[in-house]
Protein backbone atom coordinates (compact mmCIF):
# COMPACT_ATOMS: atom_id res chain seq x y z
CA UNK A 1 0.00 0.00 0.00
CA UNK A 2 1.52 3.07 -0.97
CA UNK A 3 1.70 6.47 0.96
CA UNK A 4 -0.06 8.31 -1.29
CA UNK A 5 -2.82 5.71 -1.66
CA UNK A 6 -3.98 7.20 1.98
CA UNK A 7 -3.69 10.38 0.63
CA UNK A 8 -6.40 10.80 -2.33
CA UNK A 9 -8.42 13.59 -1.55
CA UNK A 10 -11.78 12.77 -0.78
CA UNK A 11 -14.32 13.78 -3.95
CA UNK A 12 -16.85 16.59 -3.75
CA UNK A 13 -20.08 14.45 -3.51
CA UNK A 14 -18.48 12.44 -0.94
CA UNK A 15 -18.28 15.64 1.46
CA UNK A 16 -21.10 16.66 0.87
CA UNK A 17 -23.44 12.51 1.52
CA UNK A 18 -23.28 11.50 5.58
CA UNK A 19 -24.46 7.89 5.59
CA UNK A 20 -24.53 6.96 9.65
CA UNK A 21 -22.54 3.68 9.93
CA UNK A 22 -25.34 0.84 11.16
CA UNK A 23 -24.35 -1.57 13.69
CA UNK A 24 -22.58 -4.47 13.04
CA UNK A 25 -24.14 -7.55 14.06
CA UNK A 26 -22.47 -10.76 15.61
CA UNK A 27 -21.59 -12.55 12.58
CA UNK A 28 -19.84 -8.99 11.62
CA UNK A 29 -17.83 -9.42 14.66
CA UNK A 30 -16.75 -12.83 14.24
CA UNK A 31 -15.66 -12.26 10.55
CA UNK A 32 -13.79 -9.63 11.98
CA UNK A 33 -12.18 -11.54 14.75
CA UNK A 34 -10.38 -13.73 12.41
CA UNK A 35 -7.81 -11.12 11.70
CA UNK A 36 -7.32 -11.21 15.59
CA UNK A 37 -6.93 -15.45 15.11
CA UNK A 38 -3.89 -14.76 12.64
CA UNK A 39 -2.17 -11.74 13.97
CA UNK A 40 -2.31 -13.40 17.81
CA UNK A 41 -1.03 -16.80 15.75
CA UNK A 42 2.22 -14.65 14.75
CA UNK A 43 2.77 -13.03 17.89
CA UNK A 44 2.50 -15.96 19.96
CA UNK A 45 5.17 -17.83 17.96
CA UNK A 46 7.61 -14.53 18.45
CA UNK A 47 6.19 -14.42 22.18
CA UNK A 48 7.14 -17.88 23.08
CA UNK A 49 9.35 -19.18 21.22
CA UNK A 50 11.69 -16.25 20.59
CA UNK A 51 13.93 -16.90 23.34
CA UNK A 52 13.56 -20.73 23.57
CA UNK A 53 14.76 -20.84 20.28
CA UNK A 54 17.73 -18.51 20.57
CA UNK A 55 18.87 -19.54 24.24
CA UNK A 56 18.96 -22.97 23.87
CA UNK A 57 18.05 -24.66 27.46
CA UNK A 58 16.98 -28.13 29.03
CA UNK A 59 14.23 -29.16 27.21
CA UNK A 60 14.08 -25.78 24.56
CA UNK A 61 12.50 -26.25 20.83
CA UNK A 62 16.47 -26.70 19.52
CA UNK A 63 19.68 -27.44 21.29
CA UNK A 64 21.48 -25.29 18.22
CA UNK A 65 23.35 -22.28 18.95
CA UNK A 66 23.31 -19.48 16.08
CA UNK A 67 23.72 -16.03 18.32
CA UNK A 68 26.19 -14.98 20.64
CA UNK A 69 25.39 -16.61 23.89
CA UNK A 70 25.65 -14.82 27.59
CA UNK A 71 25.62 -11.86 29.34
CA UNK A 72 27.61 -9.17 26.36
CA UNK A 73 26.55 -5.74 27.50
CA UNK A 74 27.32 -4.18 31.52
CA UNK A 75 27.81 -7.82 32.25
CA UNK A 76 24.09 -9.32 32.50
CA UNK A 77 22.35 -8.05 29.07
CA UNK A 78 22.37 -10.54 26.32
CA UNK A 79 22.04 -10.26 22.64
CA UNK A 80 18.52 -12.49 22.41
CA UNK A 81 17.30 -9.87 25.26
CA UNK A 82 18.38 -6.75 23.35
CA UNK A 83 16.66 -7.81 20.07
CA UNK A 84 13.66 -8.70 21.83
CA UNK A 85 13.63 -5.08 23.66
CA UNK A 86 14.39 -3.18 20.71
CA UNK A 87 11.96 -5.21 18.72
CA UNK A 88 9.31 -4.42 21.23
CA UNK A 89 10.50 -0.17 21.54
CA UNK A 90 11.40 0.09 17.53
CA UNK A 91 7.49 -1.02 17.47
CA UNK A 92 5.81 1.12 20.25
CA UNK A 93 7.51 4.49 18.49
CA UNK A 94 5.92 3.29 15.21
CA UNK A 95 2.53 2.53 16.23
CA UNK A 96 1.70 6.28 16.64
CA UNK A 97 3.07 7.04 13.27
CA UNK A 98 1.24 4.39 11.61
CA UNK A 99 -1.95 5.41 13.95
CA UNK A 100 -1.69 8.84 12.39
CA UNK A 101 -1.57 7.56 8.64
CA UNK A 102 -4.64 5.56 9.38
CA UNK A 103 -6.96 7.75 11.28
CA UNK A 104 -5.90 10.73 8.22
CA UNK A 105 -6.30 7.54 5.79
CA UNK A 106 -8.31 8.68 2.48
CA UNK A 107 -8.34 5.58 0.72
CA UNK A 108 -11.45 4.31 -1.37
CA UNK A 109 -11.48 0.87 1.13
CA UNK A 110 -11.67 3.77 4.04
CA UNK A 111 -9.20 4.54 7.18
CA UNK A 112 -8.27 0.72 8.16
CA UNK A 113 -9.09 -1.59 5.51
CA UNK A 114 -6.23 -0.96 3.10
CA UNK A 115 -3.63 -1.88 6.24
CA UNK A 116 -5.43 -4.88 7.04
CA UNK A 117 -5.12 -5.84 3.09
CA UNK A 118 -1.65 -5.20 2.41
CA UNK A 119 0.28 -5.57 5.58
CA UNK A 120 -0.35 -9.80 6.34
CA UNK A 121 1.68 -11.01 3.74
CA UNK A 122 4.97 -9.46 5.02
CA UNK A 123 4.21 -9.89 8.17
CA UNK A 124 3.87 -13.59 7.79
CA UNK A 125 7.25 -13.66 5.37
CA UNK A 126 9.19 -11.98 8.38
CA UNK A 127 7.85 -13.92 10.93
CA UNK A 128 9.40 -17.10 9.15
CA UNK A 129 12.67 -14.75 8.79
CA UNK A 130 13.42 -14.66 11.90
CA UNK A 131 14.02 -18.21 12.39
CA UNK A 132 16.09 -18.48 9.43
CA UNK A 133 19.39 -17.99 9.79
CA UNK A 134 21.85 -17.60 6.75
CA UNK A 135 24.57 -19.05 8.40
CA UNK A 136 24.49 -22.30 10.50
CA UNK A 137 26.40 -21.77 13.87
CA UNK A 138 27.05 -19.17 15.73
CA UNK A 139 27.75 -15.81 14.15
CA UNK A 140 28.17 -11.91 13.63
CA UNK A 141 26.00 -11.98 10.99
CA UNK A 142 23.15 -14.22 11.91
CA UNK A 143 23.20 -11.73 15.22
CA UNK A 144 22.58 -8.82 12.54
CA UNK A 145 19.90 -10.48 10.50
CA UNK A 146 18.37 -11.51 13.87
CA UNK A 147 18.01 -7.71 14.95
CA UNK A 148 17.12 -6.75 10.79
CA UNK A 149 14.08 -9.44 10.74
CA UNK A 150 12.99 -8.89 14.83
CA UNK A 151 12.64 -4.92 13.80
CA UNK A 152 10.81 -5.77 10.38
CA UNK A 153 8.40 -8.04 12.16
CA UNK A 154 7.07 -5.43 14.40
CA UNK A 155 7.04 -2.70 11.70
CA UNK A 156 4.85 -5.53 10.00
CA UNK A 157 2.38 -6.23 12.79
CA UNK A 158 1.97 -2.32 13.89
CA UNK A 159 0.61 -1.79 10.13
CA UNK A 160 -1.99 -4.73 10.47
CA UNK A 161 -2.33 -4.36 14.55
CA UNK A 162 -3.23 -0.47 14.81
CA UNK A 163 -5.41 -0.07 12.23
CA UNK A 164 -7.18 -3.21 13.47
CA UNK A 165 -7.40 -2.33 16.67
CA UNK A 166 -8.85 1.19 15.98
CA UNK A 167 -12.19 -0.65 13.97
CA UNK A 168 -12.68 -2.21 17.64
CA UNK A 169 -15.05 1.20 18.96
CA UNK A 170 -16.21 1.64 15.53
CA UNK A 171 -17.60 -1.82 15.08
CA UNK A 172 -19.00 -1.62 19.08
CA UNK A 173 -20.72 1.86 19.19
CA UNK A 174 -22.70 0.24 21.86
CA UNK A 175 -22.14 -1.03 25.57
CA UNK A 176 -23.39 -4.30 24.84
CA UNK A 177 -21.30 -4.75 21.13
CA UNK A 178 -18.19 -3.62 22.81
CA UNK A 179 -17.80 -6.19 25.26
CA UNK A 180 -19.23 -8.66 22.52
CA UNK A 181 -16.18 -7.71 20.07
CA UNK A 182 -14.24 -7.63 23.08
CA UNK A 183 -15.15 -11.05 23.56
CA UNK A 184 -14.85 -12.70 20.47
CA UNK A 185 -11.11 -11.07 19.72
CA UNK A 186 -10.63 -12.24 23.28
CA UNK A 187 -11.48 -15.88 22.08
CA UNK A 188 -9.83 -16.13 18.43
CA UNK A 189 -6.55 -14.41 20.37
CA UNK A 190 -6.58 -17.36 22.77
CA UNK A 191 -7.21 -19.69 20.29
CA UNK A 192 -4.11 -17.94 18.08
CA UNK A 193 -2.07 -18.65 20.67
CA UNK A 194 -3.09 -21.67 21.67
CA UNK A 195 -1.68 -22.25 17.50
CA UNK A 196 1.65 -21.03 18.48
CA UNK A 197 2.12 -23.32 21.24
CA UNK A 198 1.17 -25.90 19.27
CA UNK A 199 4.80 -25.66 17.50
CA UNK A 200 7.03 -28.18 19.31
CA UNK A 201 3.95 -30.85 18.20
CA UNK A 202 3.64 -30.36 15.08
CA UNK A 203 7.62 -29.82 14.57
CA UNK A 204 7.91 -33.38 16.62
CA UNK A 205 6.02 -35.06 12.87
CA UNK A 206 8.91 -33.49 10.75
CA UNK A 207 11.56 -33.80 12.95
CA UNK A 208 12.36 -37.44 11.99
CA UNK A 209 12.70 -36.67 8.62
CA UNK A 210 14.01 -33.04 8.67
CA UNK A 211 15.95 -32.74 11.93
CA UNK A 212 15.65 -30.81 14.57
CA UNK A 213 16.00 -27.11 13.18
CA UNK A 214 14.04 -27.64 9.88
CA UNK A 215 11.35 -29.20 11.40
CA UNK A 216 10.81 -25.83 13.67
CA UNK A 217 11.41 -23.64 10.38
CA UNK A 218 8.66 -25.64 8.35
CA UNK A 219 6.03 -25.38 11.20
CA UNK A 220 6.07 -22.09 11.02
CA UNK A 221 6.51 -21.44 7.81
CA UNK A 222 2.95 -23.77 7.76
CA UNK A 223 1.64 -21.58 10.39
CA UNK A 224 2.35 -18.32 9.31
CA UNK A 225 0.52 -19.23 5.77
CA UNK A 226 -2.79 -20.32 7.87
CA UNK A 227 -2.34 -16.67 9.74
CA UNK A 228 -1.64 -14.39 6.23
CA UNK A 229 -5.03 -15.91 4.97
CA UNK A 230 -6.57 -15.36 8.69
CA UNK A 231 -6.04 -11.93 8.83
CA UNK A 232 -7.09 -11.16 5.03
CA UNK A 233 -10.30 -12.37 5.93
CA UNK A 234 -11.63 -8.95 7.55
CA UNK A 235 -10.44 -6.91 4.61
CA UNK A 236 -12.34 -8.81 2.13
CA UNK A 237 -15.32 -9.61 3.97
CA UNK A 238 -16.06 -6.45 5.83
CA UNK A 239 -16.79 -3.01 3.97
CA UNK A 240 -15.61 -0.53 6.45
CA UNK A 241 -17.54 2.27 4.91
CA UNK A 242 -20.94 0.16 6.11
CA UNK A 243 -20.15 0.17 10.07
CA UNK A 244 -17.21 2.83 10.75
CA UNK A 245 -16.86 6.55 10.59
CA UNK A 246 -14.65 6.81 7.46
CA UNK A 247 -13.73 10.82 7.87
CA UNK A 248 -10.05 11.73 8.47
CA UNK A 249 -8.72 13.08 11.18
CA UNK A 250 -6.61 16.22 10.53
CA UNK A 251 -4.24 16.55 13.16
CA UNK A 252 -0.59 15.42 13.16
CA UNK A 253 1.04 12.43 14.80
CA UNK A 254 3.14 14.68 17.81
CA UNK A 255 -0.50 16.65 18.01
CA UNK A 256 -2.55 13.40 18.03
CA UNK A 257 -0.79 11.55 20.65
CA UNK A 258 -0.20 14.67 22.95
CA UNK A 259 -4.27 15.13 22.93
CA UNK A 260 -4.59 11.67 23.63
CA UNK A 261 -2.64 11.41 26.83
CA UNK A 262 -3.71 14.60 27.55
CA UNK A 263 -7.17 12.20 28.27
CA UNK A 264 -6.45 11.84 32.39
CA UNK A 265 -8.80 8.74 32.48
CA UNK A 266 -6.61 7.21 29.88
CA UNK A 267 -3.05 8.02 31.83
CA UNK A 268 -4.25 6.02 34.49
CA UNK A 269 -5.44 3.03 32.65
CA UNK A 270 -2.22 3.23 30.06
CA UNK A 271 0.07 3.40 33.31
CA UNK A 272 -1.53 0.27 35.05
CA UNK A 273 -1.07 -1.38 31.76
CA UNK A 274 1.95 -1.06 31.03
CA UNK A 275 2.56 -2.85 34.72
CA UNK A 276 0.43 -5.86 33.34
CA UNK A 277 2.12 -6.23 30.52
CA UNK A 278 5.61 -6.17 32.48
CA UNK A 279 4.06 -8.94 34.65
CA UNK A 280 1.94 -10.98 31.73
CA UNK A 281 5.06 -11.08 29.13
CA UNK A 282 7.52 -12.47 32.25
CA UNK A 283 4.48 -15.03 33.28
CA UNK A 284 4.22 -15.94 29.12
CA UNK A 285 7.93 -15.92 28.13
CA UNK A 286 9.05 -18.18 31.27
CA UNK A 287 6.21 -20.35 30.99
CA UNK A 288 7.78 -22.92 28.62
CA UNK A 289 11.06 -22.74 31.19
CA UNK A 290 8.74 -23.19 34.35
CA UNK A 291 7.13 -26.59 32.97
CA UNK A 292 10.78 -28.11 31.41
CA UNK A 293 13.02 -26.46 33.99
CA UNK A 294 11.13 -26.21 37.17
CA UNK A 295 8.46 -29.01 36.55
CA UNK A 296 10.57 -31.01 34.62
CA UNK A 297 8.51 -32.16 32.18
CA UNK A 298 9.02 -32.37 28.41
CA UNK A 299 8.76 -29.44 26.47
CA UNK A 300 6.19 -30.74 24.56
CA UNK A 301 4.00 -30.47 27.35
CA UNK A 302 3.56 -27.06 26.86
CA UNK A 303 0.44 -27.05 24.78
CA UNK A 304 -1.45 -29.72 26.46
CA UNK A 305 -1.02 -27.13 29.73
CA UNK A 306 -1.63 -24.23 27.85
CA UNK A 307 -5.03 -25.97 25.97
CA UNK A 308 -6.11 -26.23 29.33
CA UNK A 309 -6.04 -22.72 30.19
CA UNK A 310 -6.69 -21.65 27.20
CA UNK A 311 -10.24 -24.22 28.04
CA UNK A 312 -10.63 -23.10 31.11
CA UNK A 313 -10.45 -19.37 30.33
CA UNK A 314 -12.81 -19.77 27.35
CA UNK A 315 -15.38 -21.44 30.05
CA UNK A 316 -15.35 -18.04 31.73
CA UNK A 317 -15.73 -16.13 28.95
CA UNK A 318 -19.37 -16.05 28.97
CA UNK A 319 -19.75 -15.06 32.91
CA UNK A 320 -17.33 -12.18 32.28
CA UNK A 321 -19.41 -11.11 29.13
CA UNK A 322 -22.42 -11.20 31.51
CA UNK A 323 -21.00 -10.24 34.83
CA UNK A 324 -19.03 -6.98 33.60
CA UNK A 325 -22.34 -5.62 32.14
CA UNK A 326 -23.79 -5.67 35.24
CA UNK A 327 -21.01 -4.48 38.21
CA UNK A 328 -19.01 -2.71 35.48
CA UNK A 329 -15.41 -3.72 33.56
CA UNK A 330 -13.01 -1.90 36.47
CA UNK A 331 -14.30 -3.93 39.36
CA UNK A 332 -13.43 -6.94 37.14
CA UNK A 333 -9.97 -5.58 35.88
CA UNK A 334 -9.41 -4.70 39.68
CA UNK A 335 -10.48 -8.45 40.48
CA UNK A 336 -8.39 -10.35 37.55
CA UNK A 337 -4.99 -8.20 38.71
CA UNK A 338 -4.78 -9.13 42.16
CA UNK A 339 -6.05 -12.93 41.16
CA UNK A 340 -3.34 -13.43 38.48
CA UNK A 341 -0.61 -11.64 41.17
CA UNK A 342 -1.81 -14.99 43.39
CA UNK A 343 -1.44 -17.47 40.21
CA UNK A 344 2.03 -15.50 39.56
CA UNK A 345 2.97 -16.07 43.21
CA UNK A 346 2.23 -19.88 43.12
CA UNK A 347 3.89 -20.09 39.88
CA UNK A 348 7.21 -19.15 42.10
CA UNK A 349 6.09 -23.06 43.96
CA UNK A 350 6.26 -24.55 41.17
CA UNK A 351 8.35 -28.23 41.39
CA UNK A 352 8.49 -27.78 45.29
CA UNK A 353 6.11 -29.60 48.11
CA UNK A 354 6.56 -32.78 46.33
CA UNK A 355 4.10 -32.34 43.76
CA UNK A 356 4.24 -34.09 40.63
CA UNK A 357 5.22 -31.86 37.74
CA UNK A 358 1.90 -32.37 36.20
CA UNK A 359 -0.36 -31.24 39.26
CA UNK A 360 1.78 -28.04 38.73
CA UNK A 361 1.08 -27.14 35.60
CA UNK A 362 -2.69 -27.77 36.08
CA UNK A 363 -2.79 -25.49 39.15
CA UNK A 364 -0.90 -22.85 37.51
CA UNK A 365 -2.93 -23.17 33.90
CA UNK A 366 -6.33 -23.34 36.28
CA UNK A 367 -5.37 -20.30 38.39
CA UNK A 368 -4.55 -18.33 35.41
CA UNK A 369 -7.28 -19.16 33.25
CA UNK A 370 -10.08 -16.85 35.05
CA UNK A 371 -7.89 -13.77 35.15
CA UNK A 372 -6.80 -14.20 31.27
CA UNK A 373 -10.09 -14.37 30.53
CA UNK A 374 -11.18 -10.90 32.21
CA UNK A 375 -7.60 -9.15 31.14
CA UNK A 376 -8.10 -10.38 27.60
CA UNK A 377 -11.60 -9.27 27.11
CA UNK A 378 -12.45 -6.23 29.23
CA UNK A 379 -9.25 -4.03 28.39
CA UNK A 380 -9.82 -3.15 25.14
CA UNK A 381 -13.75 -2.41 26.11
CA UNK A 382 -12.19 0.21 28.03
CA UNK A 383 -9.95 1.84 25.42
CA UNK A 384 -13.20 1.92 23.29
CA UNK A 385 -15.58 3.67 26.19
CA UNK A 386 -12.24 6.45 26.35
CA UNK A 387 -12.03 7.10 22.74
CA UNK A 388 -15.76 7.48 22.68
CA UNK A 389 -16.05 9.46 25.47
CA UNK A 390 -13.07 11.73 23.88
CA UNK A 391 -14.73 12.21 20.39
CA UNK A 392 -17.43 13.48 22.08
CA UNK A 393 -15.79 16.10 24.33
CA UNK A 394 -13.37 16.90 21.34
CA UNK A 395 -15.43 16.17 18.07
CA UNK A 396 -12.39 14.63 17.08
CA UNK A 397 -12.58 10.66 16.15
CA UNK A 398 -8.86 9.21 16.88
CA UNK A 399 -9.86 6.07 17.83
CA UNK A 400 -6.75 4.66 15.91
CA UNK A 401 -4.16 7.07 18.01
CA UNK A 402 -6.39 5.60 21.30
CA UNK A 403 -5.21 2.55 20.59
CA UNK A 404 -1.75 2.96 19.35
CA UNK A 405 -1.08 4.69 22.39
CA UNK A 406 -2.65 1.50 24.42
CA UNK A 407 -0.46 -0.61 22.40
CA UNK A 408 2.74 1.55 23.09
CA UNK A 409 2.43 1.24 26.58
CA UNK A 410 1.95 -2.29 25.86
CA UNK A 411 5.21 -3.11 23.99
CA UNK A 412 7.26 -0.89 26.52
CA UNK A 413 6.11 -3.28 29.01
CA UNK A 414 6.73 -5.95 27.46
CA UNK A 415 10.31 -4.94 25.88
CA UNK A 416 10.98 -3.84 29.60
CA UNK A 417 10.20 -7.95 30.75
CA UNK A 418 11.62 -9.41 28.56
CA UNK A 419 14.81 -7.57 28.98
CA UNK A 420 14.23 -8.03 32.28
CA UNK A 421 13.77 -12.05 32.10
CA UNK A 422 16.85 -12.60 29.68
CA UNK A 423 18.86 -10.68 32.03
CA UNK A 424 17.16 -13.10 35.15
CA UNK A 425 17.36 -15.96 33.68
CA UNK A 426 21.15 -15.65 32.83
CA UNK A 427 21.85 -15.68 36.47
CA UNK A 428 23.36 -18.81 37.88
CA UNK A 429 21.04 -19.68 40.67
CA UNK A 430 20.66 -22.97 42.32
CA UNK A 431 17.44 -24.97 41.68
CA UNK A 432 15.98 -22.69 38.95
CA UNK A 433 15.91 -19.91 41.44
CA UNK A 434 16.43 -17.72 38.44
CA UNK A 435 12.96 -18.48 36.90
CA UNK A 436 11.49 -18.61 40.16
CA UNK A 437 12.58 -15.09 40.77
CA UNK A 438 10.91 -14.22 37.53
CA UNK A 439 7.64 -15.07 39.01
CA UNK A 440 7.86 -13.29 41.83
CA UNK A 441 8.88 -10.32 39.90
CA UNK A 442 5.28 -10.88 37.90
CA UNK A 443 3.51 -11.27 41.21
CA UNK A 444 4.62 -7.63 42.13
CA UNK A 445 3.95 -5.78 39.04
CA UNK A 446 0.58 -6.67 38.95
CA UNK A 447 -0.10 -6.06 42.33
CA UNK A 448 0.61 -2.78 41.65
CA UNK A 449 -1.15 -2.52 38.11
CA UNK A 450 -4.51 -3.27 40.19
CA UNK A 451 -3.78 -0.11 42.58
CA UNK A 452 -2.93 2.60 40.29
CA UNK A 453 -6.30 1.08 37.80
CA UNK A 454 -8.36 1.88 41.51
CA UNK A 455 -8.12 5.54 40.31
CA UNK A 456 -9.47 4.72 37.24
CA UNK A 457 -12.95 6.90 37.15
CA UNK A 458 -15.44 4.70 35.27
CA UNK A 459 -18.40 7.00 36.15
CA UNK A 460 -16.79 9.84 34.25
CA UNK A 461 -16.45 8.45 31.44
CA UNK A 462 -19.87 6.64 31.16
CA UNK A 463 -22.01 9.96 32.28
CA UNK A 464 -19.90 12.03 29.04
CA UNK A 465 -20.81 9.05 26.74
CA UNK A 466 -24.37 9.27 28.05
CA UNK A 467 -24.10 12.92 27.44
CA UNK A 468 -23.17 12.58 23.84
CA UNK A 469 -25.84 9.97 22.99
CA UNK A 470 -28.74 12.25 24.52
CA UNK A 471 -26.99 15.08 22.21
CA UNK A 472 -27.07 12.67 19.05
CA UNK A 473 -31.14 11.56 20.40
CA UNK A 474 -30.12 8.59 21.01
CA UNK A 475 -29.71 6.45 24.18
CA UNK A 476 -26.13 5.34 25.88
CA UNK A 477 -26.58 2.34 24.82
CA UNK A 478 -26.50 3.19 20.96
CA UNK A 479 -30.52 2.60 20.48
CA UNK A 480 -32.56 5.32 19.49
CA UNK A 481 -33.08 8.07 16.79
CA UNK A 482 -30.79 7.56 14.74
CA UNK A 483 -29.24 4.00 15.56
CA UNK A 484 -29.76 1.05 13.39
CA UNK A 485 -30.35 -2.19 15.14
CA UNK A 486 -27.88 -5.13 14.71
CA UNK A 487 -29.20 -6.85 11.71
Amino acid sequence: MSESSCAVAASPAASKTIIEPKLANNRILWIFAIGQLGWSTLSGVINNWLVNFYEPDTGTIVQHVFITQGPVILGFITIIGLVAMLGRVFDAFTDPWIANKSDNCKHRLGRRMPFLRYAPIPFGILTVAIFCMPIDGESMLNNIWLVVSVLGFYLAMTCYCTPYNALIPELGRTQKLRINVSTFISTTYFFGTAIAYLLPNIAGIFEPTLGEVLSVRVTIGIIATFAVVCMLVPSFAIKESEYAEVTPSNSGTVASLLKTFGNKQFRTFVFSDVLYWISLTMFQTGLSYYITVLMGLDAGMTFPLFALMTLVSFLCYLPVNIVSKRVGKKRMIVFAFLFFAVAFGITSLVGTLGLPGAVWGVIVGVLAAVPMAILGILPQAVVADVAQADAVQTGEARQGMFYAARTFAMKLGQSVSLLMFTSIAALELAGGMNYRLTAIVACVFCVIAGLVFMRYRESEVFAVIGAGADAAGAAPDGSGAGATKPE
